[in-house]
């Protein structure tokens, strides 16, 4: 009997340790980095679909197509379970990721703290970006503190607003304000990192660039005819104005809609691949097909935008997930 109560008392030591264990896997995730390795910061640059406008939840329940297409909606479909698993807690709160900074000044103001739903272009936790799920992918597989610096403007074109210098020197023209903007919005976060998060002197690396832009440039003939062109000038001068030869680069395709489009938006995909397939870019710049994520209006939120991917918020997840696995593959930091 006692060799019983013994083997009984060893069982329950073993199943308390493994909850134990098992509760500090779950929130570790969430856990601000310890060590003190260079902080790993991605720029994540662009137009308004790099803004954010996937839909949360009901904010503005008259507009919102009674909730279809939210990240609500789609979390409460048990066939995508697996997908989003890791953005709410066991009490249906979202995750909020420490080991995951965000810094994005929007025109409203200065959003930056923790990674979780917010950091989109308008105020309130109501809309998620590309970041959200690319920040949770970055968290999950760098041991490395993150920072993802969002710089993006809604309506701007590569071509004009977005202007490099060496698309200057090429073709002419004048160097874009939001290229200087995007720079010095860059340079601002840096030197900001000692006051703004739990810095600790540690340092930090600039390791990741993601564009995703080209709406604004199918509305112009000499946008698009140089449209790859200016792409590799863009990335040639970042790289140069980072201090990064090798950045690694992804490369959003502007899918909106889906794989059918009019020839203008294909003349632009085509030109965002090719770019990311110039030989001296090999094993450093990746382009990412989006089409797929493009779901019905009837089943999104903003039935309307078509330029916002219908506001839908699965899309915004799933092209952050693309982006972010892309760029783990450029890393050698996947582990799919």
């Amino acid at each position: 009997m006692k060799h019983q109560v013994n083997s009984h008392s060893q069982r329950l030591v073993s199943i308390v340790a493994m909850l134990c264990l098992v509760a500090l896997i779950g929130t570790t995730q969430a856990e601000p980095a310890n060590d003190k390795r260079p902080v790993q910061v991605f720029i994540l640059a662009g137009q308004s679909n790099m803004e954010g406008q996937g839909v949360v939840d009901l904010d503005h329940p008259r507009y919102y197509n009674g909730g279809r297409g939210t990240l609500n909606w789609h979390m409460r479909d048990p066939k995508k379970a697996e997908r989003y698993k890791h953005v709410k807690d066991a009490d249906g709160n979202w995750v909020v990721r420490n080991d995951v900074w965000v810094r994005y000044r929007t025109p409203r103001g200065l959003k930056r703290g923790p990674l979780s739903i917010g950091y989109a272009v308008y105020g309130g936790k109501h809309h998620i970006g590309p970041e959200f799920q690319f920040g949770h992918l970055m968290g999950q597989h760098l041991d490395e503190q993150v920072l993802l610096i969002k710089t993006a403007w809604g309506g701007k074109s590569l071509h004009k607003d977005f202007r490099p210098p060496s698309a200057v020197a090429d073709r002419g023209g004048e160097v874009g304000p939001y290229y200087k903007k995007m720079l010095a919005e860059v340079r601002e976060a840096l030197d900001a990192l000692p006051n703004e998060f739990d810095y600790d002197k540690r340092g930090y690396e600039i390791v990741g660039f993601v564009w995703f832009q080209g709406w604004n440039d199918m509305f112009n003939d000499d946008a698009r005819a140089d449209y790859e062109q200016n792409l590799v000038h863009l990335i040639d001068d970042v790289r140069k104005a980072w201090g990064k030869p090798k950045l690694p680069v992804v490369i959003g395709e502007l899918g909106n809609g889906g794989e059918k489009a009019g020839k203008n938006m294909i003349a632009i995909r085509k030109a965002q691949a090719a770019a990311a397939v110039r030989p001296r870019f090999k094993g450093t710049v990746k382009f990412v097909k989006t089409t797929a994520f493009a779901r019905p209006a009837k089943d999104s939120p903003n039935t309307g935008h078509g330029h916002h991917w219908f506001g839908n918020a699965e899309s915004y997840f799933l092209i952050g997930d693309a982006m972010g696995h892309a760029m783990l593959d450029l890393l050698g930091k996947s582990k799919r």
